[in-house]
């Protein structure tokens, strides 16, 4: 298993991309702007994040999503914390995250991780998505907003 930066030939993995953001019309207003990372195992993409710079010296992890086959063995805990370090090495002093508020497992990991809670965006995927999107029997209305400081 390894993680490697998508290359500007390389297509998006939309099918992966579309894992964690239901709208192909969202992901193509931000992912040209990202460094696109990938996990392969045995030359087959599992995994993506996207890092994008949002302001001086803070990135935002735009998209991050493992293949639902291979969910649950620790592959988004792995490409989460290749983001941090690569966040570092590149400079930047702050890592951001968005999730829904119908992402238990999300919100879980986040936080293992050493992200802190910063906000709460009231009603963001009720404004931003043409379709209600529903997780965990639960409708996700809220984006809920986490930073750590590298």
């Amino acid at each position: 298993m390894k993680i490697r930066e998508l290359q500007s030939n390389e297509p998006y993995p939309m099918d992966l991309l579309l894992l964690a953001d239901p709208e192909e019309s969202v992901i193509q207003t931000y992912i040209e702007r990202c460094r696109c990372y990938v996990m392969e195992l045995e030359g087959n993409i599992v995994g993506i994040t996207a890092l994008l710079p949002t302001r001086p010296l803070t990135a935002e992890i735009m998209n991050i999503a493992v293949l639902e086959t291979m969910q649950g063995q620790g592959l988004g805990r792995r490409l989460l914390t290749h983001a941090i370090q690569v966040s570092k090495e590149l400079g930047f002093r702050r890592i951001e995250i968005g999730t829904g508020n119908s992402s238990v497992g999300q919100l879980h990991l986040y936080q293992k991780c050493g992200f802190r809670i910063i906000g709460v965006d009231t009603d963001y995927f009720v404004r931003n998505y043409e379709e209600p999107i529903y997780e965990n029997g639960l409708q996700c209305r809220d984006m809920i907003r986490l930073k750590q400081e590298l």
